[in-house]
């Protein structure tokens, strides 16, 4: 199918959904349309996709797979502008500090409720990550989460619940909901350092415990088990960001035009 050789393609040269959107004239919605093959291209857009990735257009439209080319930098005095690709490798920047702020935040709010365990807990910090990926093609925390039996997992959540024991701002208890066994985490202090959070940060955090800050352990989980970047990792495997932008209608928090 095209749009996978497309897709392939991108990928391969490390360029952006958006910039290649951009260069066809279209929406970022339009174009995941392209790589889903929902939608044919137009001749002027084939010519300038293979235009973009440096290939004839029979090549093209034959998914004639190109040889990777040789990079080389080259030192001298004389420096010959060169038009290139802004790249972003979908690794998250783990902000540890502002995952901290996040996770007190969210624990001073909901953290006392009988459903709030661990389970749950990590539910909400994953959702609360991709969804503000989806809506604005920005990272909140930017945390990494695995691929688990019950959902994604946050890497670093381990460590950080370590660091903020120590530092007393929380402390763990042990706690029953529907007779299932759970660990539970409260915040010591009722002061706040949020000001690595910003107010549309702060508004969408809101937003995502008043939606899923009752949900059950089974409920959340459920949730997070036809949310893509979860279905489509390996078990124990690094969920990737771009995913979201392949969801369904159940998980996706972004409304995009209609074609």
């Amino acid at each position: 199918m095209l749009g996978n050789f497309i897709r392939e393609q991108r990928k391969r040269r490390l360029i952006r959904q958006q910039e290649l959107a951009s260069e066809l004239g279209v929406s970022r919605a339009t174009y995941v349309q392209i790589e889903l093959g929902r939608r044919e291209l137009k001749v002027s857009e084939a010519r300038k996709l293979a235009e973009v990735f440096n290939m004839s257009l029979e090549d093209f439209l034959n998914e004639k797979e190109q040889p990777s080319p040789d990079i080389e930098i080259k030192k001298s005095g004389k420096k010959k502008p060169v038009k290139k690709h802004n790249i972003r490798i979908s690794v998250p920047q783990e902000k540890v500090e502002k995952f901290k702020q996040v996770l007190l935040y969210v624990l001073a709010q909901v953290g006392a409720q009988p459903n709030i365990g661990q389970t749950v807990l990590y539910k909400i910090l994953y959702f609360i990550d991709f969804d503000y990926y989806e809506k604005y093609e920005e990272q909140l925390v930017g945390a990494k989460y695995i691929k688990n039996t019950y959902g994604p997992s946050p890497i670093m959540f381990a460590k950080i619940i370590e660091e903020l024991e120590e530092e007393n701002k929380i402390k763990e208890v042990k706690a029953k909901f529907h007779n299932y066994d759970q660990v539970k985490y409260l915040v010591n202090s009722k002061e706040l350092d949020i000001s690595s959070l910003s107010s549309k940060e702060l508004e969408h955090i809101n937003w995502e415990i008043r939606r899923l800050g009752c949900m059950t352990a089974t409920q959340i989980s459920e949730l997070s088990h036809i949310d893509t970047p979860w279905v489509v990792a390996e078990d124990r495997e690094q969920l990737e960001y771009e995913h979201v932008f392949y969801r369904p209608r159940l998980t996706s928090v972004r409304e995009y035009e209609e074609l």
